[in-house]
Order: structure tokens, then C-alpha cells, then sequence
């Protein structure tokens, strides 16, 4: 199994004395195979996380971040690079790239319009049934698929709670479980709540069967203190809890949500917050505390 280098300090938003502005995208090869990208806050307050995976025959960019024009979010010619700099190592004749979304939500599908005209490249579609077929998932979200990259085999994980096409992407080469929106360390927006509890349980059973190094979600919303967050909407998040995440977090996070289920509102925990509903208190509550964040940096 590859190890990843996932020690990162990613930039915290704002510039500060003696800390340049990030640039739009940021890139961090974890593995030579690995790439994680990270759309900065200048561009979008919701900073995704986007993955780029190598196999011999075909890369797979999973999302495609939070802006649409290139101009201020080069996303294919940031992908373009770096697959002309493994191509220079491991040269092809004709290299295919998968452009698939954990969901599809705006922050993670707005840049597709970037690869729409590209040459060797498969877009999945946006609903549940588009991704069903593009991967060839039989029952909907009980089944899953195989995504052979040439010597690297993923697997697609219907995960629907968060939003109906949401998946989980599991790549046996690393143990690293890909979970978008429905496990990081931040607030788990919850569309469908049976069904995110079902999630979890696919999520916590498939982890107990194979070996899961890591999990990575697709945002940061919280510092590295516990049961803190970042409000929602800050550009500037000083002292964020790591990215990586484990298969134990995954149990706690899928027994969480069973002792709330029925109980709607913010619930918060150590490294996430369970959102049972729209939670509209809270979402003004979000509002004064980034109107005091933004004015006092509290």
C-alpha cells in the first residue's frame, strides 16, 4: 500500500504580515500518483477539495470546486499541467481523464464547463441515475462499482443523506476512503437523514472489511480546538483542524447521528456537527458570528 504525505499546512485565507496571498489553487502531491488540490478561500469562501488520482491508462479528477471561469480558477489548465508531468514520466500514447463529483452540489460541480470540450475526456453526469449508469451501479445505493485506472482499481460507494448522487470513493492502492460532504471535520448538512444513516452504516461496514488508511472529506470548517467551527462564510480560518480523518471517525460520526435522530437542530461533537434539518436558528446564529469574526477576528 503507497503512503501519503498528507502533512499539509494549507493557507488560512486572509493574507497576513509576512504570509502571501494563496494562490487560486493549491497542490500538494501526497504520493507521486496523488494529488490533492484545494480551491483557495479568495475564491470561494467553501475552499473544496478536489482529488486527482494516476493509473496507467487514465487519471479520475474527483469535483470540480467552486467557480466556474477559468480566469479566476484555472482548474483544467492546473489539471493539464500535472498530467503533462506524469506523462513525462510515464509517457502514452492516448491518456484519459474522468472528471466525477463526490455530489453535486454548486461547490463541487461548477467548474465542470472547463472540461466539457476537452479531448480524452469522460464528465459524469450530475443526478443519481447518471451516476448509476456512468459507473454501471446496478441497485441504487445498495451496489457499487469498480473504476480500473490501469494498476489502480477504485471503488464508487453510493453514500446519498447529503445530496441524492453523493458517493464515497475508496482507492485500494493508498487505503485512502474519499467521502465529499457526507464525512470531514465540519458541519454534515443532512438532506435525507435515514438515508445518511444508511450512509454511514454502508460507509462504517465496508471500512471494517477493508483497509482504510485514511478519510479525507471535501472542506475544513473547524480549528483544531474541539467542538469549534469556523462561521459559516469566513474567508479566514487561522489554526484549522487537519484534513485526514480515520475509519474510527467514520463509527463515531455514524453513532452520533443515530442518538439524534428525530432531533433536529446543530448537534456538535468534538471534530464535526451534525446538521439535522435546515437548522434555521443556528443559520442566523452562523450570521452574527461571522459579522463579529469579520469585525473583531472572534
Amino acid at each position: 500500500m503507497t503512503d501519503l504525505d498528507l502533512d499539509v499546512r494549507w493557507h488560512a485565507g486572509e493574507p497576513s504580515r509576512g504570509r502571501s496571498a494563496a494562490p487560486p489553487i493549491q497542490v500538494h502531491k501526497a504520493a507521486p500518483n496523488t494529488v490533492l488540490l484545494r480551491q483557495s478561500f479568495a475564491g470561494n469562501f467553501e475552499a473544496p477539495f478536489l482529488y486527482l488520482l494516476f493509473g496507467e491508462d487514465r487519471a479520475f479528477l474527483l469535483d470540480t470546486g467552486a467557480t466556474a471561469d477559468a480566469a479566476g480558477f484555472p482548474l483544467r489548465e492546473t489539471v493539464d499541467t500535472l498530467i503533462e508531468d506524469w506523462l513525462r514520466v510515464h509517457p502514452k500514447d492516448s491518456y484519459e481523464l474522468i472528471v466525477a463529483h463526490s455530489h453535486a452540489h454548486g461547490d463541487h460541480v461548477a467548474a465542470d464547463g472547463q472540461f466539457t470540450d476537452r479531448p480524452r475526456t469522460r464528465l459524469v453526469g450530475h443526478t443519481a441515475e447518471e451516476v448509476a449508469a456512468f459507473f454501471g451501479i446496478g441497485a441504487w445505493p445498495r451496489d457499487t462499482a469498480r473504476v480500473d485506472l490501469g494498476g489502480r482499481v477504485l471503488e464508487v460507494i453510493p453514500t446519498p443523506g447529503h445530496h441524492p448522487s453523493a458517493v464515497a470513493v475508496y482507492d485500494g492502492a493508498t487505503g485512502m476512503l474519499l467521502t465529499g460532504d457526507t464525512v470531514y471535520p465540519g458541519r454534515l448538512y443532512v438532506q435525507d437523514f435515514p438515508a445518511f444513516q444508511e450512509s454511514l452504516r454502508t460507509l462504517c461496514d465496508f471500512s471494517a472489511l477493508h483497509p482504510v488508511s485514511v478519510v479525507l472529506g471535501a472542506h475544513i470548517e473547524m480549528p483544531a480546538r474541539p467542538f469549534r467551527d469556523f462561521p459559516l462564510g469566513s474567508t479566514r480560518h487561522p489554526n484549522e483542524a487537519p484534513l485526514p480523518m480515520t475509519a474510527g471517525d467514520l463509527q463515531s460520526v455514524r453513532d452520533a447521528a443515530a442518538r439524534i435522530a428525530g432531533r433536529p437542530g446543530a448537534h456538535r461533537f468534538a471534530n464535526f456537527i451534525i446538521w439535522n434539518g435546515p437548522c434555521r436558528r443556528e443559520s442566523a446564529v452562523q450570521a452574527v458570528r461571522l459579522f463579529l469574526f469579520r469585525a473583531f477576528g472572534r
